[in-house]
């Protein structure tokens, strides 16, 4: 085997590789500045990525080339299932809520003795949980009594809610970025290819490739897969007769689209089971075990059935990879960095592999050639 000889270390390779960390590190600096302006533009761009199938559904059942109207009908249909789901749910959220405020009251004021779990377990969770606050945010008198106060202050709530009423407006123009997005999706696909110089396009369009073939198999095939383990755990959670099933097994659909998310909601879960035991005298160790048994069953079903029938082959990150990703551009560009991680390190693994690993095997085999006296 020959090793390729090593390029020296010029004064203008030197230079190139400083320029381009220096490239690196301020557009890092950028993303950081400009974050809060960017995230609303950037979850628009996923929205109108994930109802692009929608859009093209349309076009084909009606016939129609331009892609206003379809672009039209699947805003509407979108904001119809929304709609539906809202009047379904919450009347359910009300119920359920007033049924908690009432759990949680008995909670805090009995004394309960579970087998395996000692007294001061409990006495932690009521020492540092206020549960009497807790059960009244859940009340509808204590949300009618937050409006009431939010509109009765006058110059207070505006000087003070200033930043909050900005942002609110900010997240409103997510719905503008959405429209003008969808409207002119291919146009604008065809004018970033377009951006990049011809000698390089290749090499780009290769990564771009690489990058679209992951989001199509994590943004947009994660979200079908993380309703319906939402509504299956939902499901599963009234059957086993847990408080606030609905919107927790909601809650972990929703955490599921960033992987391994959903067991932050173990103890939550532990939780609920504490306080159905409190209220209603369900041995805790039944209901505990029968909720550990949804989230085996849910997980066997996303495991072995969901992931490989819609999302297909796996993204070819190690899980651990993959938690590192979340982790490092979490910590670097919060939700942001959350929402472009798998992305962004996709990217990486494609610039590594192209011009380190691919030129590297490229210059072995034209110095094995070169050498006909070798092996």
């Amino acid at each position: 085997m020959v090793t390729p000889k090593r390029q020296p270390y010029t004064f203008d390779r030197v230079a190139r590789i400083s320029f381009s960390i220096l490239g690196i590190i301020a557009a890092l600096y950028l993303l950081d500045a400009l974050k809060g302006v960017l995230l609303p533009f950037i979850v628009a761009c996923l929205i109108a990525y994930m109802l692009e199938p929608i859009v093209k559904w349309n076009m084909r059942v009606f016939h129609i080339k331009s892609r206003f109207l379809p672009v039209i009908f699947t805003l509407l249909e979108a904001c119809l299932i929304i709609s539906i789901f809202s009047i379904l749910f919450f009347p359910y959220l009300v119920s359920e809520a007033a049924q908690m405020a009432v759990m949680l009251k008995t909670y805090a004021s009995s004394k309960i003795d579970i087998p395996f779990i000692s007294g001061p377990i409990h006495d932690f969770l009521k020492e540092n949980l206020d549960f009497d606050s807790i059960s009244r945010l859940f009340t509808p008198e204590e949300w009618k009594e937050i409006i009431k106060t939010t509109l009765s202050s006058s110059w207070n709530f505006l000087s003070s809610g200033l930043a909050f009423v900005i942002g609110a407006v900010s997240w409103l123009v997510v719905i503008l970025y959405v429209l003008f997005i969808m409207l002119d999706y291919e146009r604008i696909m065809l004018s970033f290819r377009q951006l990049v110089p011809y000698p390089h396009r290749r090499q780009i369009f290769q990564i771009g490739r690489d990058i679209e073939h992951s989001m199509n198999r994590y943004f947009r095939n994660q979200f079908y897969i993380s309703m319906i383990v939402g509504v299956l755990f939902a499901i599963g959670f009234i059957i086993v007769g847990l408080p606030m099933g609905i919107v927790l097994g909601l809650f972990i659909g929703i955490l599921n689209m960033v992987p391994y998310l959903q067991l932050i909601s173990l103890p939550v879960t532990a939780i609920l089971c504490l306080v159905s035991t409190a209220s209603t005298g369900v041995d805790f160790w039944l209901i505990f075990w029968e909720c550990m048994a949804v989230y085996i069953i849910v997980q066997c079903i996303q495991d072995l059935f969901l992931t490989p029938r819609i999302m297909g082959k796996a993204m070819g990150l190690n899980p651990a990879i993959i938690l590192l990703s979340l982790s490092i551009w979490g910590a670097l560009l919060g939700f942001l960095g959350l929402i472009i991680a798998l992305p962004l390190t996709t990217l990486i693994l494609s610039y590594y592999n192209i011009y380190i690993i691919e030129r590297y095997a490229r210059k072995e085999v034209e110095l094995a050639e070169s050498d006909p006296l070798d092996g």
